[in-house]
Parts: C-alpha cells; sequence; structure tokens
C-alpha cells in the first residue's frame, strides 16, 4: 500500500482547531505525551508499516509544491 497524501478532510480548518484545542492548558510535556499518544494511535489504526515508513520520512523530510521544505 502507498501512502495516500490527498485532501480528504471535509474541514482541515476544524481538525486543526480540535488539535489546538485538545492542547489548551496543557504544559509542553504534556502536550508531547498527547502527540505521542495520538500518533501511536493513529498508526495502529494505518497498521501498514510501509505506509508508516512513508509517512515519517515525509514528516522528516517535507516537501511544498514549489519543492522546497
Amino acid at each position: 500500500m502507498k501512502l495516500d497524501t490527498t485532501p480528504r478532510l471535509a474541514d482541515p480548518d476544524a481538525i486543526f482547531a480540535l488539535l489546538v484545542e485538545a492542547h489548551r492548558g496543557l504544559d509542553a510535556a504534556a502536550s508531547r505525551r498527547l502527540d505521542a499518544r495520538l500518533v501511536l494511535i493513529l498508526a495502529n489504526h494505518i497498521g501498514e508499516d510501509a505506509v508508516l515508513r512513508q509517512a515519517i520520512a515525509l514528516a522528516q523530510n517535507p516537501v511544498t509544491p514549489t519543492g522546497s521544505a
């Protein structure tokens, strides 16, 4: 399976706001723990090592449409 980076969120701004709200009131360490738990939950949902490796590589080396990070 190949990583699908096609935009699929109906309302990405609402999801961003939800993520921001989930971090409200957390100190830096608690915020990192929340992010780590969320990543592991979503990684389990994906369940494909190859897809997760592609996602990690993309996150480590993001590319914009113009080709710059």
